[in-house]
């Protein structure tokens, strides 16, 4: 039933992320963006048949490999979203075509990699694919707050007692 559940679970963790590639949506520096890449580790590894008890190197081999693969993805997801600021200072993030390029050569990595596996014998869990998507969630979550803390404006310092206060009126005379 384990099983079950894990498959279960990336492919509604897959759906939910591929919804939300194409949508706008706001980056939050100040929340937790790595809880679920973390949960989801958390989840990949707490079963035992990580890695193939009877083909130890080739299982450690292809793990290393799906999670080298994910976190590739998650780089290029990442470096492929675009970015931009709002007036009132908020940072918002769509993914691209690109972004979409990256899914297809990740996934179809990922299909290899299993195949791969398959040839060689290797039983393969669920969990190193999940593993794999939290390395990717994850990846690319750090780099577009790394980037929307990039795209912030400076914060104006505060006048000093005494000093003259100028307000903006939202429009520059000319």
């Amino acid at each position: 039933m384990s099983g079950l559940v894990d498959a279960l679970l990336i492919v509604v963790a897959v759906v939910v992320v591929i919804a939300r590639q194409f949508r706008a949506s706001r980056i939050d520096t100040g929340r937790r963006w790595w809880l679920l890449p973390v949960v989801l580790a958390v989840v990949a590894l707490r079963e035992p048949g990580l890695v193939d008890a009877h083909h130890r190197t080739a299982s450690v081999a292809l793990l290393t490999a799906e999670l080298l693969t994910g976190l590739a993805i998650g780089a290029g997801w990442a470096w492929t979203s675009r970015i931009w600021t709002e007036q009132d200072g908020a940072v918002w993030s769509r993914s691209t075509k690109a972004s979409g390029a990256v899914w297809a050569v990740g996934i179809g990595l990922r299909v290899g990699l299993f195949a791969l596996g398959a040839v060689l014998g290797v039983h393969q869990d669920s969990s190193a694919l999940l593993l794999a998507l939290a390395a990717t969630l994850l990846v690319r979550s750090g780099i577009l707050v790394g980037r929307a803390n990039s795209q912030r404006p400076a914060a104006a310092p505060a006048p000093a007692y005494g000093e003259p206060v100028f307000r903006s009126t939202g429009k520059e005379r000319v």
